[in-house]
């Protein structure tokens, strides 16, 4: 039975929390400068990097040395790749929409309101998220098969995203789609392949954590909080209610999935 140091890893708990508030206080500074909130979605994957380097060095001579390279080259590749699509697909526009709203009627200034609603809050959920990260670093035993599992989850769920992300892209880049509906390639399994992707990644992540059970049962909530906000709030749901009043988009959603990737259902005779 592997190990788990559970005095190490408490302690570990307050640099995680520390690099993900210091990520996100250097973000809030970034915008006040610039007079844009969207950049804190850039710091979303940088924080989620930036616990797992923490992580990493606070659990030197703890946990099993493969197992915690392994969670913080996968958190990192998988974070810095979000942030830099995130960071290129915004380049050169203005304010994001979901910020305006947001703090359009802000009380007490849209600045404080923004740290108190966005910042304070995404920073506390990659502290949560991120406890399978976090608790991996500090499991004794060496690479097994929840590891292997949860490399190939990681995988599929990392190119799954990408992909997605890289032929939605193309599809935007091209005049002649101006106005229409983004429904080939994966998109045509699943209106939401890169949240699918996120999804997977997030329990392989978990899996690779569950070589003992109190690592496993204190990441538990990690993948389960991830899916919930990737189904049911900032992810798919909010989207997709933007999206409803797109020309097309009704048709598109009664053939196509809107989470698992499915053959796309046939809707005429």
């Amino acid at each position: 039975m592997n190990g788990f140091c559970w005095t190490a890893f408490a302690q570990g708990l307050g640099w995680s929390a520390l690099a993900a508030f210091g990520v996100m206080a250097a973000t809030f500074a970034v915008a006040l400068a610039k007079g844009v909130h969207r950049v804190v979605d850039v710091a979303w994957g940088v924080a989620f990097t930036a616990v797992a380097v923490a992580s990493y060095g606070a659990s030197a001579g703890h946990g099993d040395d493969g197992r915690r390279l392994l969670v913080t080259v996968a958190t990192a590749v998988w974070g810095l790749r979000l942030a830099a699509h995130i960071a290129r697909r915004g380049r050169g526009h203005g304010e994001d929409p979901r910020y305006d709203r947001m703090l359009a009627k802000a009380p007490g200034g849209r600045a404080a309101y923004a740290l108190r609603t966005v910042y304070l809050v995404q920073g506390a959920l990659v502290w949560v998220v991120s406890l399978p990260v976090q608790a991996a670093q500090y499991v004794t035993g060496p690479l097994g098969g929840w590891a292997a599992a949860g490399g190939v989850l990681w995988a599929a769920g990392l190119a799954f995203e990408a992909v997605g992300d890289h032929q939605l892209a193309r599809f935007k880049a091209d005049p002649a789609h101006r106005g229409l509906i983004m429904d080939r390639g994966l998109w045509s399994w699943t209106r939401h392949p890169n949240y699918f992707g996120d999804c997977l990644v997030w329990w392989g992540l978990y899996a690779m954590a569950c070589a003992s059970w109190p690592s496993a049962a204190v990441s538990a909530p990690s993948p389960l909080l991830m899916t919930a906000l990737l189904v049911f709030g900032s992810g798919k749901r909010l989207l997709e209610r933007q999206m409803a009043d797109r020309p097309g988009y009704a048709e598109y959603a009664a053939r196509t999935s809107g989470f698992l990737p499915l053959p796309p259902r046939r809707t005429g005779p």
